[in-house]
């Protein structure tokens, strides 16, 4: 069973105002200390920032942390109309944020049940027309969460992401979860967008040298630091250094030793010197590679 989204704001309707907040459960709200900042800066290829967690932080004030971390800026990804909404305000609001807007692939079947699916791919076509809007997502397979009914409704709106994506010629992030081999099906029969980024990959070595054939780019979150992905770590060894990028999720997936704490864009430092550290480079070295290539995928973020 589905349940229809949650009604979202009229047109017009002041995108400022929308925010979420995620349950705090039994768990430790508080943000980690800062790290060291980074020499070489990077960017945060993936977040949520319109997501409050912990003590709760502003969009201004999530930006200078990042930035007194050497995390010069952040791709906002929505995955519904009011996120997507928040995520495209915040890049025309803000120089150092860029924005990612689809409808995440768990909401498409309640869409579909309320028979919105279409309505709501037309408003993320229309905001895919902004020039901060530099990439449709996150969108994709998720067969983890969503049963065998809602699957013909992640199908449908994952093919008419890709197709925004090049309508737009702008860049596409996925979400994939249990989804592996329909996800690559799905790219090769569609056609991939020429910029189609992998977030949060969670696949394998094997995946990622198809990935990295195919010419397609992973992100790597925090959890490739957490003990039980020895598959990212491994995917990470193999895809080539111009198709790595970073991000955290937030506030999702803290990488170790703060996991379970809300995460922020000013943690991507601990999760790129993990990083450089698995492939045997130097830091400095590693974000050099990184930012060029978020670069490539997104454009500049400062017109």
């Amino acid at each position: 069973m589905t349940e229809a989204p949650v009604p979202y704001p009229a047109e017009g309707a002041d995108p400022s105002q929308y925010v979420r907040t995620r349950e705090k459960g039994s768990r430790d709200v508080s943000y980690p200390d800062a790290p060291e900042p980074l020499a070489v800066p990077v960017y945060d290829n993936h977040a949520h920032l319109e997501i409050e967690d912990g003590v709760g932080l502003s969009l201004d004030e999530q930006l200078t942390r990042a930035g007194g971390a050497g995390v010069i800026g952040v791709v906002q990804a929505g995955g519904d109309i009011e996120s997507s909404r928040w995520s495209a305000w915040a890049a025309a609001s803000h120089p150092r944020v860029l924005a990612a807007v689809a409808i995440h692939p768990n909401e498409a079947p309640a869409y579909a049940a309320a028979g919105r699916l279409d309505e709501a791919i037309g408003v993320i076509d229309e905001l895919a027309a902004q020039p901060r809007v530099r990439a449709i997502g996150e969108t994709g397979l998720d067969f983890f969460r969503t049963d065998d009914d809602g699957r013909p409704a992640q199908f449908e709106s994952f093919e008419a992401h890709i197709a925004l994506a090049n309508k737009h010629g702008i860049a596409m992030q996925i979400h994939d979860r249990d989804a592996h081999d329909a996800v690559l099906e799905t790219l090769a029969r569609v056609g991939a967008p020429e910029r189609t980024v992998f977030h949060c990959f969670s696949g394998d070595a094997d995946m990622a040298r198809v990935a990295g054939e195919r010419g397609y780019w992973l992100s790597f979150a925090g959890n490739v630091t957490f003990k039980n992905a020895q598959n990212l770590r491994d995917a990470l060894a193999v895809i080539p250094r111009d198709r790595i990028l970073v991000e955290t999720d937030a506030p999702f997936l803290t990488p170790t030793p703060h996991r379970g704490r809300p995460n922020a864009p000013y943690l991507v430092p601990v999760t790129v010197r993990f990083m450089a550290a698995e492939l045997g480079v130097d830091v400095d070295e590693l974000c050099a590679q990184v930012a060029a290539n978020t670069l490539e995928v997104y454009g500049a973020f400062e017109d």
